[in-house]
């Protein structure tokens, strides 16, 4: 029996050839359908090279298994989410690896109402059975059908999302060579139709799968440059870039200064629970990296903030247990009730526009106050030997003298005035360190460089 690695936590994730090809993905396709026993399944794919070929195969596999396929063509994570929400359909596979190196690809799987399948929701069945080989045998084959649901996801985000009474404002948009310059156009135009008088500056924009410019994740400080350069160029009223599969945006401030994420969470918490008839009753979902900042609003504006482990399934399952009205991440995944409890990378953009219209200020300055009442280090990245000594490490140092210790995800130490979360990436060989101090820059900027000796041994 095989042994499957491209299986993790939340998602499915592998370097081609090694541990995802065709071959398995034909088999994660009868497992899914052998699992759940969908009638029918919506099935799209990003727009990486490989993407065709696994989607072809995960369909086949599909199909023997006993399941008609909808192929919904190039797609976007969230508008096969769109899809599991709207169509007859009980369950939607997206062929994606977002922002993962050129050589991986993987797999975003939902059922019906966009519901996530993650380790202890199908996701380890699925595994168990994919590797195993052996399925039933069924009574009749499904067929292929072709369908897009571009046209009817848009009229969503214009229903439900669209900016009203916006003043006149110029927006940077790069798509990164990655699969949401489509979904882009068809909301210019249909913004254009509305008389909303928004200008985007396109740039990376074509959809292509060698990705000349780099693989799109603005989280990596190199990937940033051109969207900050062209908000300076034109002027712009902020910049936005998407990752791969355009279920994250990434926003930049008129100055084209890279807004972390974190701060973006708080905005739109704030935004919520200000909205809110009854914001008492409103539960705003935050992952456990950073979490002063958003914790320290969402009492401010009488919300209930809930930890959640960090991924996009554990996040969905919370949002749907708690009933929340919104739920962030500070790697820019933002979750919404209104949106089947899923992640969109279309929505925030949207939503903070018209923050900047309503408030009439910049960007930069619906942040700043946050930025130095909570810094932060922004998520550092390190390659290092062996991640459980690196941890080791750190808590030897750390732990004696920690207010607070929480395991939720990864180790979380919380002091009187900083406070650090080091964990391990679900989906790279990486340790992730975040950092955060109580409006002291310095001390969060000491701290940050003796974790990083520490944990890199030096």
């Amino acid at each position: 029996m095989q042994s499957l690695t491209c299986f993790k936590s939340y998602d499915i994730r592998g370097e081609l050839g090694s541990e995802l090809n065709e071959e398995i993905a034909y088999r994660i396709g009868r497992a899914f359908a052998q699992h759940f026993h969908p009638r029918c399944v919506a099935v799209g794919g990003d727009v990486r090279l490989s993407s065709p070929a696994l989607k072809q195969a995960l369909a086949q596999g599909l199909m023997d298994g006993g399941s008609d396929v909808i192929d919904l063509g190039l797609t976007g994570t969230e508008e096969v989410y769109f899809a599991a929400q709207t169509l007859a359909v009980d369950g939607g596979i997206e062929i994606t690896a977002s922002h993962n190196p050129i050589n991986y690809n993987g797999m975003k799987l939902v059922r019906a109402g966009a519901v996530p399948v993650s380790g202890d929701s199908g996701l380890h069945a699925i595994r168990q059975l994919a590797e195993r080989n052996c399925f039933e045998a069924v009574a009749a084959q499904g067929k292929l059908y072709h369908d897009s649901v571009q046209a009817d996801y848009v009229s969503f985000l214009m229903r439900s999302y669209a900016p009203k009474q916006m003043r006149p404002m110029k927006l940077v948009v790069n798509a990164g060579h990655g699969t949401a310059g489509p979904l882009i156009d068809a909301l210019e135009a249909a913004l254009h139709q509305q008389q909303i008088p928004m200008t985007l500056i396109k740039i990376h924009h074509e959809p292509d799968g060698t990705f000349p410019h780099g693989i799109p994740n603005p989280l990596l400080p190199e990937c940033r440059a051109a969207t900050a350069h062209a908000v300076i160029e034109h002027q712009a009223d902020m910049g936005i870039a998407w990752d791969g599969d355009f279920d994250r945006c990434f926003l930049f401030d008129e100055r084209g200064d890279f807004i972390e994420g974190y701060y973006i969470v708080g905005l739109l918490a704030e935004a919520f629970l200000q909205q809110s008839a009854q914001p008492a009753t409103e539960k705003i979902i935050h992952d456990p990296r950073l979490i002063w900042n958003t914790q320290d609003i969402v009492r401010t504006y009488g919300g209930q903030a809930v930890q959640s482990k960090t991924g996009h399934a554990f996040i969905k399952e919370r949002m749907r247990q708690e009933d929340a009205i919104y739920g962030g991440e500070m790697s820019a995944h933002h979750y919404f009730r209104d949106f089947a409890y899923c992640d969109s990378g279309m929505i925030p953009w949207l939503l903070v526009v018209q923050l900047l219209s309503q408030k009439e200020q910049p960007l930069s300055s619906l942040v700043a106050a946050r930025i130095q009442a909570y810094p932060s280090s922004g998520e550092i990245n390190l390659k290092v030997a062996s991640s459980q000594a690196a941890l080791h490490r750190v808590l030897d140092v750390y732990e004696p003298d920690a207010l607070a210790v929480d395991t939720t995800d990864g180790l979380s130490l919380s002091f009187a005035h900083w406070r650090f979360n080091l964990r391990a990436s679900n989906t790279e060989p990486v340790l992730r360190l975040n950092v955060e101090s109580r409006g002291e820059m310095t001390l969060m900027q000491e701290k940050t460089a003796e974790l990083l000796a520490l944990i890199q041994d030096k």
